[in-house]
């Protein structure tokens, strides 16, 4: 990792649950590079869903929020959304740390990722997310979106995260058949 925040790890680490006893992705990965990958919890509750969430998995649901660091320095904003099916009455649902991150706990569950999508979008960022990520007013984020849908089709997580922009490396890789179609 180069500048602070840099990010290059392959997206589908993010979406896969961590062996036994494993920390989260986020902090595997730093640690890896020798840094401190670490997540503050922001809040846990049921909300009204953004559209951009409801549109996916409907208009209430629980949300994860978090404050990405790195070094102690904050990198992202990363808010996960659930359906009120998948969440309820689990860890999802409550004020505490998950023990291998949101994707170990969903494997536990029967929820394993078949389709993931994401959508990146570069935009100025508002004063509340300037404040958090300690930027100047007027800085550009990244937002990343993230759809996750099990092997039924059905979506169970949308993730929004907005990240400072400086060191970001997003790498992607796919496998396509002679026909154009992903067989990742």
């Amino acid at each position: 990792m180069g500048p602070p925040g840099e990010r290059a790890a392959e997206p589908i680490s993010y979406v896969l649950p961590q062996p036994v006893g494993a920390s989260d992705a986020w902090t595997a990965d730093a640690a890896q590079l020798g840094r401190v990958g670490s997540q503050r919890l922001l809040e846990v509750a049921e909300v009204a869903a953004p559209a951009v969430v409801a549109d996916v998995i409907g208009a209430r649901v629980v949300v994860r929020r978090r404050l990405v660091l790195l070094d102690g320095q904050p990198v992202e904003l990363a808010d996960s959304y659930f359906p009120l099916e998948v969440a309820q009455g689990t860890g999802l649902a409550e004020a505490g740390r998950i023990r291998g991150g949101a994707p170990t706990l969903l494997a536990a569950l029967g929820f394993l990722p078949d389709e993931v999508a994401e959508e990146l979008v570069v935009r100025p960022a508002t004063g509340a997310e300037a404040a958090a990520l300690d930027l100047a007013g007027d800085s550009l984020v990244v937002e990343l979106r993230r759809v996750t849908r099990g092997r039924d089709g059905r979506p169970y997580e949308v993730a929004v995260m907005v990240m400072r922009p400086e060191g970001r490396v997003f790498r992607y890789r796919m496998k396509v058949d002679v026909d154009g179609v992903s067989r990742q």
